[in-house]
């Protein structure tokens, strides 16, 4: 995909070193897989540099393979060069582990597929009530992977670029943002002109493009989230300097 070198007044990365971020991968390892494989090969062919990969957030529900998604991630975490921001399915997930009426709300927004990811049995789960099925959850989701997600970030921040899972609150600082706005706001934030301190990577709001605004000269916000699950198209975006470039990996 598309490639940028803009002047000196667009954001920029510290010198040495090389930023990657993943858009909402939503269960489907086979994307995440080959998207990892093509990230690794872009990165051979540059220079050495401090190389770190951001996921956004929304690791799981509605695909298929949202346990492999989190292992995968687990496992590229442990090496050292990955960084996992929670989205807001990871707090609902979270929540429903103990909450039936959580549970509930959970199974609505593609929390079954999480669910069945894991190795319950589809008999017990069609005949679970609501506390039966938080039981299953705790004698099926290994504990690394609850550890794993529970501590993920609510953000990051790499030079003139602030990585979140939905956006922020204009107006407020980085510092004085609620969880709730950084996992799950999209207005006033998706139509707000900027500037913001930061130039803001995200994922949660679902376009069938790239969306960079308020132009790709001098971003204020830049969203990858081109709907997986559904699309079969996951984006991720590289960042050096005040370079900036995308790779995609589509899958049927």
């Amino acid at each position: 995909m598309g490639r940028s070198r803009d002047d000196a007044s667009a954001p920029s990365v510290p010198a040495g070193q090389r930023v990657y971020a993943i858009g909402d991968i939503h269960g489907r390892l086979d994307l995440f897989d080959a998207l990892i494989a093509k990230i690794r090969a872009d990165d051979a062919t540059r220079p050495a540099a401090e190389t770190t990969i951001v996921l956004l957030g929304d690791l799981i529900d509605r695909g298929p393979d949202s346990a492999g998604v989190v292992e995968r991630a687990r496992e590229l975490s442990q090496a050292g060069d990955m960084r996992a921001i929670i989205g807001n399915h990871e707090e609902m997930f979270l929540r429903a582990l103990g909450d039936p009426d959580a549970l509930r709300h959970f199974l609505k927004v593609g929390g079954k597929e999480t669910i069945l990811s894991y190795p319950v049995p589809n008999e017990a789960y069609r005949d679970a009530t609501l506390d039966e099925l938080c039981a299953l959850l705790a004698q099926y989701v290994p504990d690394e992977h609850l550890a794993y997600l529970r501590a993920m970030e609510t953000h990051v921040v790499i030079g003139d670029y602030l990585f979140v899972h939905a956006g922020i609150k204009p107006g407020v600082d980085i510092a004085e943002q609620s969880a709730r706005d950084l996992r799950w706001i999209r207005e006033p934030f998706l139509s707000h002109p900027g500037p913001h301190s930061h130039c803001i990577v995200h994922g949660h709001t679902i376009r069938e493009e790239v969306e960079i605004l308020p132009s790709p000269k001098r971003p204020h916000r830049i969203g990858i989230d081109t709907g997986a699950y559904s699309s079969g198209r996951l984006t991720a975006i590289g960042l050096e300097a005040r370079e900036r470039w995308f790779i995609e990996a589509a899958l049927p």
